[in-house]
């Protein structure tokens, strides 16, 4: 049970540009009422279409104890539903990932259409209305091949978001794209820590030696830290992308998402050990190898890099206070065949060994801040990204708890997965 007054006084309490009191980051109740105000309200992340190509393919991601299956209908339509059965609700997908030609509940065998109208309802009796009985709808968003959901009654708008980011993927063209390669990998922290530790790179020179072979870790193209490389790297770098009309300043994203392009390292093009291509078929339509990276982030679960010959998504759910399940997919031209145009140890040893050097980053500093001695320490100007996004969350909490304080002043909060 956590008390409103208790987190409106948290809230109060927070100072802007440190990061957040104990409690956010350790207490279950906490991960309760994320999975309440924050991703049960927000557009999500869930897979690029790539993931569910062909009708009956689908995908399961959880929300906390709500299940979601998203997949490709008889029309070629991408969908979300409830993982839930119309009858009793047993879970009809069992698996995180797979093909079917109908959804049948593996309890009493009721059968849905892809399109989750229901189709066959065994033993009911004569009268019996099928038509009220399809699978619960989910929001669904697609942008530039990569596919939102939310399961609020309400989605918040999402129109800005799309409008700012496609001018920087589009060219990328990431719905012409397969997969080549994903991984799981499950965190020792909580999920804001891990967000947190994503959104800077203050803690990259002393632990991501792979990595910063061929990333610029400056976050902004005017960086004040900025050596006089970086600046003229820079300068010449916006010339080449100019020529090409590609967008690459920061968008005006506020507090709710990033995006920009961004240099690699002089004589680098890819994030491989050498910085030579990890794809010789390049995304799309695209001929030049060297277009950077555009970064591009939205909370609450997903950041992602865009490449001339490949793309990453990554994307976050929490599990418990203390647990969070990161999974990365690398994807490549449609068209490119492994073995050939490409091999899974080069594109991926990158991000696969920061992955989990970010995990243990991440692990340890939930274990300091779970401490009796942690308190709230200031960010660095470098961290600037993390005082947008704790901005951001703690705004959500307020604007959550604004709308069911009316009803209540304590929140009984049931366990979340």
């Amino acid at each position: 049970m956590l008390d409103a007054a208790h987190v409106h006084a948290l809230l109060d309490e927070r100072r802007e540009g440190f990061s957040l009191a104990r409690p956010f980051y350790v207490e279950p109740a906490f991960h309760d009422l994320d999975i309440d105000a924050v991703f049960s309200n927000e557009w999500l992340f869930a897979c690029n279409v790539a993931e569910i190509r062909a009708p009956g393919d689908y995908l399961t991601m959880e929300i906390g104890e709500t299940s979601v299956v998203i997949m490709r209908t008889q029309d070629g339509e991408v969908k979300a539903f409830f993982n839930t059965c119309r009858h009793r609700g047993s879970r009809i997908c069992t698996e995180a990932q797979g093909h079917v030609h109908r959804l049948v509940c593996p309890y009493h065998q009721w059968v849905y259409n892809l399109d989750g109208a229901l189709l066959h309802a065994r033993q009911m009796p004569a009268g019996f209305d099928r038509d009220a009985y399809g699978l619960a709808p989910v929001h669904v968003e697609v942008i530039c091949g990569m596919v939102y959901v939310c399961i609020a009654e309400t989605p918040p708008d999402i129109t800005r978001f799309r409008q700012s980011v496609t001018p920087y993927i589009a060219p990328h063209a990431p719905e012409r794209t397969k997969v080549a390669h994903v991984e799981t990998l499950i965190e020792d922290a909580n999920w804001k820590l891990v967000i947190e530790n994503n959104r800077e790179c203050y803690h990259c020179s002393g632990n991501h030696p792979e990595l910063l072979a061929t990333l610029v870790e400056f976050a902004l193209p005017d960086d004040p830290a900025g050596s006089e490389y970086f600046r003229e790297l820079m300068d010449g770098q916006a010339r080449h992308w100019d020529a090409q009309n590609l967008v690459h300043l920061p968008a005006d994203g506020g507090n709710e998402f990033r995006c920009i392009r961004l240099p690699f390292h002089r004589g680098a093009v890819s994030f491989t050990p050498d910085g030579s291509p990890a794809c010789a078929k390049l995304l799309g339509d695209l001929t030049d190898p060297d277009l950077g990276s555009v970064r591009m982030f939205r909370v609450p679960n997903n950041w992602n890099h865009f490449l001339a010959d490949h793309i990453i998504h990554f994307r976050i759910l929490p599990l418990s206070a203390n647990r969070t399940a990161l999974r990365t997919t690398w994807l490549v031209h449609e068209d490119a065949v492994e073995g050939v145009d490409y091999d899974i140890e080069t594109l991926t040893s990158v991000w696969r060994a920061t992955n989990t050097q970010d995990a243990r980053l991440a692990a340890n500093n939930h274990l300091g801040v779970a401490s009796k001695a942690y308190v709230p320490g200031p960010y660095a100007p470098s961290e600037f990204m993390l005082r947008n996004f704790t901005n951001w969350y703690a705004g959500k909490l307020a604007e959550h708890l604004a709308k069911t304080e009316p009803a209540r002043r304590t929140f009984t909060l049931h366990a979340h997965g």
